[in-house]
């Protein structure tokens, strides 16, 4: 680290000790935080650039670098099993986990599965049947944030990214062909679990969230389908006060409307009581039924229904810890793999 990077980190301390004490503007310490970001990020390429200069001659260097940066949390002590035994190997930590994941899913719902069923038998027209742009799949493609892990199939993003041009005519086949017939390939119905500490002891299994990677194509389809079931639903569906996953809104909405109305109450005189609810485990815990049923009643075309539904079912997972792979184990009648915009979206 240079003199000067050193001087101008010190000069922001100082900054920021006056604006705490009103001597200075929010600006002005804006102003040089930006700077010494400038000069940080100058300083860091400029050793980058040396490191792979002289990367012949100085090779330790060089890697004792990457290796830092590769520096993940993704290592699990020890963990308790059912008896209470401490689990060192990972392996057998990685079937814990996975167990502890699985366990919050939930049976069937027997009454929605037959309103399902009922409901389900609609006449499919021709001419209805959705299309799949080879442009929009090329856009898609193109948007893919290349420093994204891949899934289970070992398609990685960057050669999906940079092959945008040859593979869209291919994929929008497959993704219509997916669409209209409602078959959802086995690979994007599977997901590689990476397990990230909560709170809590780190002893314990259901300490543990899950983070799923699925696959990268298969993503590309949930897109597809998400933007017709965003299109149905915000003409028909979603209601004003929805605030939770709403392009545009946000926690920050939500809360401003909530204490508008409130303080109004109050203002006038009336009493105001608040109750808060919070479902646990909601994406997890939800019969997958019950969500096609939802879809149903909301009135969405039967083609993109159909394929909501298969993609649903037939769902599996496994831990990995540090390149180590537990056995797949199937996803129950409820849960789906996080961080998916349609995950969110059918849950609304």
């Amino acid at each position: 680290m240079s003199k000067e990077l050193l001087e101008k980190l010190k000069g922001k301390k100082e900054v920021y000790r006056m604006w705490k004490k009103g001597l200075a503007t929010w600006e002005e310490y804006r102003n040089v935080v930006s700077v010494c970001s400038d000069e940080t990020r100058k300083v860091k390429a400029h050793l980058e650039l040396n490191l792979a200069r002289d990367v012949k001659d100085k090779k330790e260097g060089f890697f004792k670098y990457i290796s830092r940066k590769r520096t993940t949390r993704e290592n699990v002590g020890p963990l308790l099993n059912e008896v209470g035994a401490l689990v060192t190997e990972d392996t057998e930590k990685e079937k814990l986990l996975n167990a502890a994941f699985a366990s919050v899913f939930t049976a069937k719902a027997g009454p929605q599965e037959s309103q399902a069923l009922e409901v389900g038998e609609k006449v499919l027209r021709k001419e209805d049947l959705p299309l799949v742009e080879e442009d929009r799949v090329r856009e898609h493609l193109g948007k893919l944030d290349i420093h994204k892990s891949m899934g289970p199939d070992g398609m990685h993003p960057r050669v999906l990214r940079e092959l945008a041009d040859v593979i869209a005519r291919p994929l929008s086949i497959i993704f219509e062909r997916s669409w209209r017939t409602g078959e959802v390939p086995e690979d994007w119905r599977k997901a590689n679990v990476t397990p990230v500490f909560k709170k809590g002891k780190k002893e314990d299994p259901g300490n543990y969230r899950p983070v799923s990677l699925t696959s990268i194509p298969g993503k590309v389809m949930e897109q597809l389908i998400l933007g017709v079931i965003n299109k149905h639903v915000e003409e028909k569906v979603i209601g004003s006060g929805q605030h939770g996953f709403t392009k545009g809104k946000s926690c920050l909405t939500n809360l401003i409307a909530f204490y508008d109305g409130m303080t109004g109450w109050v203002d006038e005189g009336r009493t105001v009581d608040v109750v808060y609810l919070d479902c646990i485990k909601a994406f997890d815990t939800v019969s997958h039924n019950i969500l096609i049923g939802k879809l149903r009643k909301c009135g969405l075309d039967e083609w993109t229904v159909r394929w909501v539904e298969n993609w649903l079912n037939g769902r599996a997972q496994r831990v990995v810890i540090i390149g180590a792979e537990s056995s797949w184990r199937p996803v129950a009648s409820s849960g789906v793999s996080t961080g998916s915009g349609l995950v969110q979206r059918i849950h609304q």
